[in-house]
């Protein structure tokens, strides 16, 4: 029973930022939404009945940045003792709101609404127990099943309306209840419906302090249901404000990438208030990451439309689809088609034996993280003979090896650069004017054309920069339009599009409307996503900017090929590339891990254990293994996972098969042993080599 939308309505515009407009709610003294900045929120990792280490933590957290401290209240005593701790933070200086988080019980939530500034609920296990029971409702019975929540919910509303609380209804894709799941399935649509359920009955008895959330360990579904979200409030005239979140995203840079990937695509497209980056870290190290990511959001203006209408881009934002093209043969690689996405790599401008070195090492290591396409610069007859000299060196390497040769205003090298390259580039000279351009430009293509060489149309860069940044200019995509024609022009079509643009986000909305323009002319050229760190930016901030742009354009299905970096740590620029695929879900190479951050509900240490089972699993390519320190989220955060080690009592250990739980009560001892012989009866295992 999916929800429809006439248009897509979960932003102004495609190609333009445009925040979201909001209600405010005041969480205590901090307000969240309307004109507000985007806030900044962390959660404790302690035991919620230790007053001294939670209050020393949620001290360190506020001291990083964060502006609103949440934590967990599982059972009623918990929720008694967060009086104790608002009362000694208080007394030490610091009164930024707490968060009740209450999934369920009740009695918890009542208790705790006296003594914090806001209560979190989960929709999904609030007063239900989930059993992944297959029931076929009827109408009849699925309004009882409402009637009863509503008697259960009630009472926490008309409290909180009381005291002048907020709440967030947080739904998690990974606890939907089995009433959800049967009627709607484990969809967006589910998560969607899941929290609006609740929000009625708080607006049935006149409550309008809420928060919503949408949180999947998935970035695709995550960006999904927050879109969708957004559309159905604006057709219900509704205007809460959003957390965003990843849940279980994670430790390391795995878990930076998935998070910046789901929080900073919803960012660009206007839709967050408050944000919350789940990593399995002390959580003082989440708050750094959340301000890197929401910096740009921060500063950014509301721009006019850039266009007079805002067709789509791709065929739907609420559920994911590879965008549709042609497949182009470069040396050993196929780019587009079905294909998955490749790696172009830059290694700048090292000495030729440097190079060799670099590229042999590299191809001697894991395959998985082998580099595919080098980019190579020809700007003079040197240039072409260290590539030449290079690739007859590399001759045994050429099956998993290709050559992408960038001109640099020498047509006369041309001809002779287009017999080593697999993929080929011209740069004009910055001050050609028009007609000079297209004059090379065609030559160019015509000797491309009868060597056979596929073409990346790359749009040059704006010389300014801040101007293009300002306006949101769409410039380079109707420069890129106009390579388009010249090159079927010459009766080339073996082409790949490209943008070499100075900033990161002005990329994001070129390639959309790009993409919705070739979609609207019939063309199906493949895509390249291609993104360079800025002046002084640090590789910490890079991380975050790259998966921002890149994992926003794959998770919509845009992007046959990426590239990232400079070329002065290629092997870090390697992994970045590959951990960005893998986090957007295009491109899986390694273990995959689903790790909640820790809680006052964890029943063991989550940071070692995760490092201990990566040690002895990340060598399994493509297995996804979740790791859960408790059963509040564990079952259904694992629905996509392969195998499951959760905490189910102190010292036990239950593991699961996908949502299974397969065995029960292990002792913790022997918990990493078991799940190994586990993944081995289930034809997972290989022994590292």
């Amino acid at each position: 029973m999916p929800l429809t939308l006439l248009r897509p309505q979960y932003c102004s515009d495609f190609y333009a930022y445009s925040r979201r407009k909001t209600r405010e709610v005041m969480v205590g003294n901090v307000g969240v939404g309307g004109s507000n900045p985007i806030r900044l929120q962390s959660m404790t990792t302690t035991r919620t009945t230790d007053t001294d280490a939670t209050v020393a933590q949620s001290i360190r957290m506020i001291q990083a940045g964060c502006e609103i401290v949440r934590i967990t209240a599982p059972t009623v005593d918990d929720a008694k003792n967060l009086k104790n701790i608002k009362r000694e933070l208080v007394a030490k200086g610091y009164n930024q709101p707490l968060v009740a988080d209450i999934h369920f019980l009740p009695a918890a939530a009542m208790e705790a609404a006296e003594h914090v500034e806001k209560v979190r609920i989960n929709p999904g296990n609030y007063v239900d127990s989930k059993v992944f029971k297959v029931v076929e409702y009827t109408d009849a019975e699925y309004q009882k099943e409402l009637d009863r929540i509503e008697e259960k919910f009630t009472p926490l509303v008309l409290k909180m309306k009381k005291l002048g609380r907020a709440m967030r209804i947080g739904t998690n894709h990974g606890s939907l209840s089995d009433r959800i799941m049967n009627r709607f399935g484990d969809s967006p649509e589910g998560m969607v419906e899941s929290a609006l359920e609740f929000v009625r009955i708080c607006e049935k008895n006149n409550y309008h302090d809420l928060i919503l959330s949408m949180k999947s360990s998935n970035p695709k579904v995550m960006i999904a249901a927050y879109r969708l979200l957004a559309a159905r409030m604006t057709e219900l005239s509704m205007d809460y404000p959003f957390h965003l979140g990843v849940t279980e995203a994670g430790d390391g840079e795995d878990g930076r990438i998935k998070s910046a990937i789901g929080i900073g695509s919803l960012l660009e497209d206007g839709i967050g208030d408050a944000i919350r980056v789940s990593l399995t870290e002390d959580p003082e190290f989440e708050v750094p990451v959340c301000i890197v990511i929401a910096d740009d959001y921060q500063k950014r203006t509301q721009k006019a439309s850039a266009i007079n209408e805002s067709q789509p881009y791709v065929e739907s934002p609420y559920h994911y689809s590879r965008r549709k093209t042609k497949q182009v043969q470069a040396g050993p690689f196929k780019l587009g088609g079905e294909n998955t996405a490749r790696l172009i790599s830059n290694f700048g401008t090292p000495s030729p034996d440097a190079l060799l070195k670099t590229l042999e090492d590299q191809l001697k290591d894991s395959k998985s993280l082998a580099p595919e396409i080098v980019e190579w610069t020809v700007s003079n007859e040197k240039d072409l003979k260290e590539i030449e000299d290079l690739k007859h060196k590399l001759y045994k390497e050429t099956s998993r090896l290709g050559f992408l040769v960038r001109f640099n205003d020498c047509l006369p090298l041309v001809d002779k650069g287009l017999e080593i390259a697999h993929a080929a580039i011209f740069k004009y000279g910055e001050g050609d004017d028009g007609p000079t351009r297209k004059d090379k430009f065609t030559k160019f293509l015509q000797a491309a054309k009868k060597k056979n060489v596929p073409v990346i149309l790359e749009a040059n860069v704006c010389k300014d920069a801040k101007k293009l940044a300002k306006t949101g200019d769409l410039t380079p995509a109707y420069n890129t339009l106009d390579g388009i024609s010249w090159a079927e022009s010459v009766g080339m079509e073996n082409i790949i599009i490209s943008f070499n643009l100075p900033g990161r986000y002005e990329m994001i909305r070129n390639v959309r409307f790009l993409a919705a323009k070739l979609n609207e002319m019939g063309k199906d050229y493949p895509i390249h996503l291609k993104v360079q760190p800025m002046a002084e930016e640090s590789f910490d901030e890079y991380r975050v900017h790259a998966s921002i742009v890149l994992g926003s354009l794959l998770c919509d299905g845009i992007g046959d090929s990426v590239q990232a970096g400079t070329g002065s740590d290629p092997k870090k620029d390697l992994e970045l590339l590959y951990n960005i695929l893998q986090a957007a879900g295009v491109r899986i190479t390694k273990t995959e891990y689903v790790s909640c951050p820790s809680c006052g509900r964890t029943l063991f240490d989550l940071q070692s254990t995760t490092e201990r089972i990566r040690s002895k699993t990340g060598h399994l390519k493509g297995v996804k293994i979740a790791i859960m320190g408790c059963i509040v989220n564990g079952p259904g955060e694992m629905a996509d996972a392969d195998f499951g080690y959760v905490g189910g009592a102190p010292g036990k250990i239950n593991l699961y098969v996908g949502k299974e739980c397969v065995k029960k009560s292990i002792p913790f001892e022997e918990s990493d042993q078991k799940l190994i012989e586990l993944i081995k009866e289930h034809g997972k295992w290989q022994d590292p080599t």
